[in-house]
């Protein structure tokens, strides 16, 4: 059996699509056979380190600094600092002399590098880059940060990240172009690696939409993070679009710094088909979604790179078709289409987006949510179950992992 190192910030309990994600995919290395520790930075501890299995997992969780709910300025030095605090605290643990035969890191943070170029130096292994946000791009695309000094800091940072791994697999096809013009290592690689999601089943859910103003109605349901880069404000517009419709609802459940912003504009805007529910646990978003009937996707248009969203693929698995507004050239525009899963546009426009909720709401009453339930989960088992994503991270770190088996670096995109 091989050791595998999974280094990631995002892990449960946390609820975030990023750590349900990590999980999957711990559950899969173990399934298959691997013996996998994850390593997480934890600002909770009062140790250097804690150790537990959990199915199998081995998670070593090593003393960090804060970096949620902070201002930027702060948050920034705090992620610069992390990784040489939790190498110190690494050292001090009981796997400090553990030899790993590949290291697997998950992008966001960019921050991580100095740790993971420590961990294969040591034991002379391959590494994988999970790279599902392509920063500080994105935030210059948001116009939330300008090509001034930070942006050249977190630049050398971001190149640092990439500098160090073997294999990258980004999330889309369309974030191939943006290596275009970097100068990588001879026998580096950068492929696309789909997101993934493992099965769950409906445990239900404290949310019981039947007892609220919006019973009987046909529920339009986004659950998740609410900010900048998810352009949330869009759903607001929405519903005001379709607020005489007495047959429609949206529920927003989540988090992120617009929650609020989102609650009080519902307020002004006199929106009486809208409902707003605090994060819930993951195990209860199966429950959530068998309430509902359309998921719900947004993306700012100004961004010139390219994800698709992990509430995409819950929505996929839990069989909702879904209504989405992207960015121009984005990987679900051809996606949705190609696989009849709902409805996907990349205009700026209430009335465009309107029309679409409204035609996809027709479809239902039409065909039924059984035949979206059929291609949701054809899409899911062609592209995006957690089985596949192992086996080709495992592919990446093969000199070390998986046998003879020849990777040839893929051509320049």
């Amino acid at each position: 059996m091989k050791n595998i190192a999974l280094v990631a910030d995002a892990y449960p309990p946390l609820h975030s699509s990023a750590a349900v994600q990590l999980w999957d995919l711990s559950l899969e290395f173990s399934n298959q056979g691997y013996r996998l520790t994850v390593l997480l930075p934890d600002a909770q501890l009062t140790k250097s380190w804690t150790i537990e299995m959990i199915e199998g997992i081995q998670i070593c969780r090593l003393k960090s600094l804060p970096t949620k709910n902070m201002g930027y300025v702060r948050r920034t030095f705090n992620e610069f600092l992390g990784p040489f605090l939790i190498r110190h605290h690494y050292y001090r643990s009981p796997l400090a002399h553990q030899r790993w035969d590949g290291i697997v890191w998950y992008s966001p943070t960019i921050f991580f590098g100095p740790f993971i170029n420590c961990l294969k130096k040591k034991s002379n292994c391959r590494s994988y880059l999970i790279l599902r946000d392509i920063f500080p791009q994105w935030a210059v695309d948001l116009g939330l940060l300008k090509k001034r000094l930070p942006y050249l800091f977190l630049k050398w940072i971001e190149m640092y990240q990439y500098g160090i791994a073997d294999v990258i697999g980004v999330q889309s096809q369309a974030n191939l172009p943006y290596f275009e013009k970097m100068v990588l290592k001879q026998d580096q690689r950068i492929e696309v690696l789909h997101n993934w999601l493992g099965p769950s089943e409906n445990i239900g859910c404290d949310i019981n939409l039947a007892s609220t103003t919006l019973a009987n109605r046909k529920i339009l349901v986004y659950a998740g993070n609410m900010g900048a880069a998810q352009a949330t404000m869009v759903f607001l517009d929405l519903a005001q679009s379709l607020n005489n419709r007495k047959d429609i609802g949206l529920v927003l459940v989540g988090r992120g710094s617009d929650f609020q912003l989102l609650k009080q504009e519902a307020s002004c805007r006199g929106l009486t088909n809208t409902l707003f529910f605090d994060e819930i646990p993951s195990a209860q978003i199966p429950g959530l979604y068998a309430q509902c009937h359309i998921g719900l996707v947004a993306l700012d248009g100004r961004h010139k790179t390219h994800n698709i969203p992990g509430k995409f693929l819950s929505y996929m698995q839990a069989g909702l078709p879904v209504l989405a507004k992207v960015n121009p050239g984005n990987d679900l525009l051809g996606i949705v289409a190609g696989f009849q899963v709902g409805y996907v546009t990349d205009e700026n426009s209430i009335v465009h987006l309107k029309m679409l909720a409204e035609s996809l709401l027709d479809d239902l009453d039409r065909v039924g949510l059984m035949s979206f339930e059929s291609n949701c989960q054809k899409l899911m088992n062609q592209l995006f179950l957690p089985d596949g994503a192992v086996k080709q991270i495992l592919a990446g770190l093969d000199n070390y992992v998986g046998g003879p088996i020849t990777c040839k670096p893929l051509s320049r995109p």
